[in-house]
């Protein structure tokens, strides 16, 4: 057993604890003042990146969810004063039933994506430009060699 692989796993661990625990408690205070739950926000996410629009399937197989889960979160954004979704008629078929971001919903997305921005700009504008050009390297090569190459519930060979 490799004592500093175990002393580096560690430490790892516990600042990836720390920073995943710390960006969802920000994330949830920010969507808290939008009146959103965080499920919400990705749903409302999820649309606007496949263009305003997707079926509740989509929705739902992009966040793990069932369309069950997934049918009740629309349910809910179909509910805000203006509704921030809306479900639609699929154009081939009919029958399916697509979910449209509504211009509410967009706008709404929109204020919560510049004020995360802007809480990020501020927290990045704290660490020393040489600094974090280095943190960003290295997160860029954790993306690539982690993210990117090993499919989750993958065990890694060592």
């Amino acid at each position: 057993m490799d004592a500093d692989l175990e002393h580096d796993l560690g430490q790892f661990w516990q600042f990836l604890f720390t920073i995943v625990l710390d960006a969802e408690k920000r994330m949830a205070a920010f969507l808290e003042a939008h009146h959103l739950t965080t499920p919400q926000f990705y749903v409302l996410k999820t649309l606007s990146e496949r263009d305003g629009r997707c079926t509740i399937g989509e929705i739902a197989r992009a966040h793990h969810l069932t369309n069950a889960t997934m049918t009740g979160l629309i349910g809910r954004l179909e509910t805000f004063q203006p509704p921030l979704v809306e479900r639609v008629p699929g154009e081939q078929d009919r029958r399916q039933v697509v979910v449209r971001l509504t211009e509410a919903g967009r706008d709404r997305f929109l204020a919560v994506q510049v004020d995360l921005l802007g809480q990020l700009r501020a927290l990045l504008a704290i660490i020393d430009p040489a600094d974090r050009k280095a943190v960003l390297g290295y997160l860029s090569k954790y993306t690539q060699m982690v993210v990117e190459q090993v499919p989750l519930n993958t065990a890694i060979d060592r």
